[in-house]
């Protein structure tokens, strides 16, 4: 992914740059939700040598409501979202403590990194976000990311530290995500009843993956494959690997330089965690800011010659004549959905052509839909802009619609 906020992948000062996503079971114990520090411990010292061997380091650390919930004697997590997040609130201090004295044991300062999804829904902010980073790598200084529970609601969440992380690593272009979780791996079925079940080493397409049926092992694992799929989008490795042997990044790592150096030709066969591959056609910086970076605020039906123009190779904007119908209400500069609505064998369905930021409102796309760019100025009383979604403000997720498939075809209105 390239960029403002981009610095480029294994050249300069460092090796690669790594994000490593720890999960409250590999912090807490389930039951008593003490610390767990001999497996903290083990991080910490492995995360020292890589930055050591030249690799730039950022973790993405749940645990919070875990450690509040052991600081305030509690035994169970509240049920309602404000109890919630003052415990997050007393946990998060003291979580940050714990980081604190143990990479100080190696002269290794960190930095908090609070996030919300709202937060990187303003480009200035998440651009900020992004220069922030990178002054903390180049300070040497190890980023310790959460999300900002305290403020955060039903709307603007991640959802999980899993989708934070592949944010993250989005943010920072890393070259390497690892999200370590109870699991030496991603399975063909659950391990721990299924004794048949066999290791998935290398992922190269997680849509392939899921319309094969894998059960995908263990609870949780769901939320890791939409990590993969966004971190795999800005072009960042993601490995699933076991969070109580930490040290097994490095040979991990290893595994990788060596196929890279030695056969980067020939099929990578890792022997441990699950590798999901980079996409070699990475978005540029912008295009996935769009994508995972933004909420979506509606839906904007288009036509057939609109998805036709969309999904070329030249890449045309949105124009107001291809919009057949607008669902949701939604301002100018926010983010929509651009869908369809193709003909199958079991009837008709939506599919989704991709995502854009609008230059109109809700309101003012309904009065302008099907009509040429030149018809915009009489109806509106006034145009900013000749194009509803601008290409640059516009991504597409899917190029595989047989257009004479779509229900909806051309016809132009003509304003009255």
């Amino acid at each position: 992914m390239q960029g403002q906020c981009a610095k480029g992948k294994g050249t300069g000062r460092h090796k690669h740059t790594i994000v490593i996503k720890l999960g409250t079971t590999s912090i807490c114990d389930e039951g008593t939700y003490m610390p767990k520090l001999s497996n903290l411990s083990l991080l910490v010292e492995t995360i020292v040598q890589l930055r050591n061997a030249g690799h730039q380091v950022i973790i993405v650390s749940s645990g919070a409501v875990g450690v509040g919930l052991r600081r305030l004697g509690l035994d169970k997590r509240p049920k309602h979202l404000p109890g919630v997040q003052a415990v997050a609130a007393v946990g998060q201090g003291r979580l940050m403590a714990l980081y604190d004295q143990l990479f100080q044991l190696f002269d290794v300062p960190i930095a908090q990194v609070l996030l919300t999804r709202d937060n990187l829904a303003d480009r200035s902010q998440y651009l900020n976000a992004c220069n922030t980073f990178k002054e903390l790598l180049q300070m040497n200084v190890v980023p310790i990311v959460n999300e900002n529970d305290t403020v955060s609601n039903a709307e603007i969440r991640f959802g999980d530290n899993d989708t934070l992380s592949a944010i993250t690593a989005g943010m920072v272009n890393a070259d390497l995500l690892f999200l370590l979780t109870d699991v030496e791996c991603l399975y063909t079925d659950n391990p721990r009843t299924n004794p048949d079940a066999r290791a998935v080493r290398v992922v190269d397409d997680v849509a392939k993956l899921r319309d094969e049926g894998s059960a995908l092992g263990t609870g949780g694992m769901v939320t890791k494959l939409i990590a993969a799929d966004l971190a795999s989008a800005a072009g960042c490795r993601t490995i699933i690997t076991l969070g109580s042997a930490p040290r097994n990044i490095h040979n991990i790592i290893a595994e990788i330089e060596t196929h890279q150096r030695t056969t980067p030709d020939a099929a990578f066969e890792p022997t441990m965690g699950t590798h999901f591959l980079p996409r070699a056609d990475a978005m540029m910086d912008r295009k996935w800011w769009i994508l995972h970076g933004l909420a979506t605020y509606g839906t904007v039906f288009v036509d057939a010659g609109a998805v036709k123009a969309i999904i070329a190779r030249h890449r045309s904007s949105l124009f107001a004549a291809g919009i057949v119908r607008v669902e949701g209400t939604f301002g100018a500069q926010q983010c929509v959905r651009i869908a369809t609505v193709v003909k199958t064998t079991q009837g008709e369905q939506t599919v989704e052509i991709g995502k854009g930021i609008t230059n109109l409102t809700s309101q003012e796309m309904t009065r302008v839909k099907g009509h040429k760019s030149g018809d915009i100025e009489k109806l509106l009383g006034y145009v900013d802009s000749g194009c509803v979604v601008h290409r640059d403000n516009l991504v597409v997720v899917n190029r595989d619609v047989r257009v004479e498939d779509i229900v909806f075809q051309p016809s132009v209105k003509t304003p009255t």
